[in-house]
């Protein structure tokens, strides 16, 4: 029976959650232990963080916002997880003044590499603080994703200067300040020591459909799931995803 009160937000991070919660899976027939350490850099307010707690993994939050580390500190005593998630101040191009290499048997970067001044070292930095054969999940903004919502607002200017932007930008007052095709993600992956096991796309059709129609129409909030999950991981959707997800293992 569809849950008629779960945020539409969840459109959003369905197909991650999904895909993550299965890497942590295998971790754990892999590495025989029940409670994972897992690293999440960039993590606010605990999105994912609190989450993974809850299924028993110890979780260490970095950010750069003291605001979010308390909203995260907050939201995982409500969740009565606090025991298991540590938040610290940093960023992913610090990150080692504030943990320790190669402890983790997973580390999410989710909406970080838009925002530092070299996604390449926020990448091998991500990398070095797994442990061997740990799980790397990737989350980006997506440049074909920005430049068909631009056309579809009808800002067709904007949609070209992103579509020709080295960063992906559509404009001055763009508020990412780079986007990624899969491409451009897989190879920064690949490029630090660690196979590729998966790319989705994420968030395809979720930002284009009319709120009202999701929040009105019966059963389309759950259509709308099931679509977005079909769609991630093919390929020819991939160039149009508003975020990017890339899965990788650390080789051993």
């Amino acid at each position: 029976m569809p849950d008629p009160m779960r945020p539409r937000a969840s459109l959003r991070t369905a197909v991650v959650w999904d895909v993550l919660e299965d890497a942590l899976d295998r971790r754990v027939k892999a590495t025989g232990r029940e409670a994972l350490d897992v690293l999440d850099t960039g993590g606010g307010s605990g999105n994912f963080a609190v989450p993974v707690a809850r299924l028993g993994h110890r979780v260490t939050v970095v950010d750069p916002s003291p605001n979010a580390l308390f909203a995260l500190e907050r939201r995982a005593a409500e969740a009565e997880v606090a025991d298991r998630v540590r938040g610290v101040q940093g960023d992913v191009l610090g990150l080692f003044d504030v943990v320790e290499r190669g402890g983790y048997d997973a580390v999410l970067c989710h909406g970080v590499l838009e925002y530092v001044e070299d996604p390449a070292e926020g990448v091998r930095n991500a990398v070095d603080a797994l442990r061997a054969e740990g799980a790397l999940s990737l989350l980006a903004a997506g440049l074909g994703g920005a430049v068909l919502a631009r056309a579809l607002a009808g800002h067709f200017t904007e949609a070209r200067r992103a579509l020709d932007d080295p960063a992906g930008r559509w404009g001055d007052g763009d508020p990412v300040p780079r986007r990624f095709t899969a491409e451009q993600l897989t190879e920064l992956v690949a490029a630090t020591g660690v196979d590729v096991g998966a790319v989705h796309g994420v968030r395809v059709f979720a930002d284009l459909v009319p709120g009202v129609l999701v929040d009105t129409e019966p059963g389309a909030f759950d259509a709308l799931l099931k679509l977005e999950a079909a769609a991630a991981e093919l390929p020819a959707f991939h160039s149009v995803a508003t975020q990017l997800h890339v899965l990788g293992e650390k080789r051993a």
